[in-house]
């Protein structure tokens, strides 16, 4: 079990981390024209509005807490006064929130996507995996918050921070162990998101790279009729 644990959450993320960087510069060097939202909006409007921009404000709040809270050092949120359970608190509320919010905007654009026949049949097998995890990955980030709620000490989220820094300072043996003990949902919400960057490449997701610039410099793609 503890080898798994390693394999999963100590040399995994790296792997994945890989993948999505080499991937994206890959396919941004060979594939430009596939880079891409492939946008449904001409097939389907009003459900793209109602959903898009709760979606996108959900996502934006959620990673930019997630970015912000498992990367500052905890010494840093002492010195600001602020504790693990009060950190806790916020991050449960917050992430509440937002993730609600995101969850209505993208169980629209889930259900436009698999009802709608003309954007349905211009869906593709990897947009489907993507919404897919993505939804999933959603629902493990809400109900943890019903399991961060047995244990309001910050304990949990304490090891998840040490697992994420550890990642990033390259001390894979010892995130490994950070996050070994963790509840499940947990370690299924981190496998998920690891998972997301490792799909990256291959999805249309790779548009995010080139927010709000890139398409300015790129070459323009000629269309002839026959």
């Amino acid at each position: 079990m503890n080898d798994m644990n390693h394999v999963l959450f100590g040399i995994y993320p790296y792997f994945a981390l890989t993948v999505f960087l080499f991937g994206s510069l890959f396919r941004y060097d060979r594939e430009q024209y596939s880079w891409k939202t492939s946008s449904s909006q001409l097939l389907e409007k009003k459900l793209l509005r109602r959903g898009s921009l709760p979606f996108h404000l959900g996502v934006l709040a959620i990673l930019s807490g997630h970015f912000i809270g498992l990367l500052t050092p905890h010494e840093v949120w002492h010195a600001l006064g602020v504790s693990a359970a009060v950190k806790q608190k916020v991050a449960m509320i917050a992430g509440g929130v937002f993730g609600l919010i995101c969850l209505y905007g993208m169980t629209i654009l889930l259900f436009r996507r698999l009802t709608n026949v003309r954007v349905k049949a211009s869906t593709g097998t990897m947009d489907l995996v993507v919404l897919c995890m993505l939804y999933g990955q959603l629902l493990l980030g809400l109900i943890s918050i019903f399991i961060s709620a047995g244990h309001m000490d910050g304990v949990e989220m304490l090891k998840l921070m040490s697992w994420s820094q550890n990642i990033v300072s390259f001390n894979a043996s010892v995130a490994a162990a950070d996050i070994s003990t963790v509840h499940i949902i947990y370690k299924l919400h981190v496998f998920l998101g690891i998972s997301l960057f490792l799909v990256f490449p291959f999805s249309r997701l790779v548009h995010i790279w080139s927010v709000p610039l890139k398409y300015v410099n790129r070459s323009y793609q000629l269309v002839r009729s026959r």
